[in-house]
């Protein structure tokens, strides 16, 4: 990524986690040159207070990510596998935050703090696990260093909010 503020694009921006998407950006002050809110067409015009500006979701499309360095995709998989050609052709990066390229392997499947390294291997696309597998990654990390880990066995209960807003 470039040394300089971005231009990020937010695709699912409407939905309960673009929602939070935007709540960080601003709460850690993001070095952005411009913001756009990305939505269905439902979800076209509405209009978000953020960090003090009134911003208009746009409709999604293809001229939607040009001049975008970085996407933020929160849509759903459909929807990214959808417009990932257009968002890689268009010259950005698709952090991708559906389940739809973690079995990929040709996208990194990324947790930050354990593994951002792999990041650098991207071919417009980064994946991250789901939000539990994020933070198991968190805890077994560092125990892993010390001890090798031969299986863990995971059960978790998803809510209905994991749906959408």
């Amino acid at each position: 990524m470039p040394d300089r503020p971005l231009s990020v694009a937010v695709l699912g921006a409407t939905g309960a986690v673009g929602q939070e998407l935007l709540s960080l950006l601003e709460e850690r002050s993001f070095p952005l040159k411009e913001l756009r809110l990305l939505g269905s067409n439902r979800s076209a015009g509405k209009v978000h207070l953020w960090n003090g500006c009134d911003l208009k979701v746009q409709e999604v499309s293809k001229e939607a990510f040009r001049d975008v360095d970085l996407v933020l995709a929160s849509a759903g998989g459909s929807v990214s596998r959808y417009w990932r050609k257009d968002i890689c052709d268009a010259g950005a990066v698709m952090i991708d935050n559906s389940s739809a390229f973690r079995m990929d392997l040709n996208v990194p499947l990324v947790v930050p703090e354990v593994n951002s390294s792999d990041a650098l291997r991207h071919q417009g696309v980064i994946a991250n696990p789901n939000c539990t597998t994020i933070l198991l990654c968190l805890i077994l990390a560092p125990l892993a260093q010390r001890v090798p880990i031969k299986r863990v066995i995971v059960s978790t209960y998803q809510s209905a909010s994991g749906a959408g807003a």
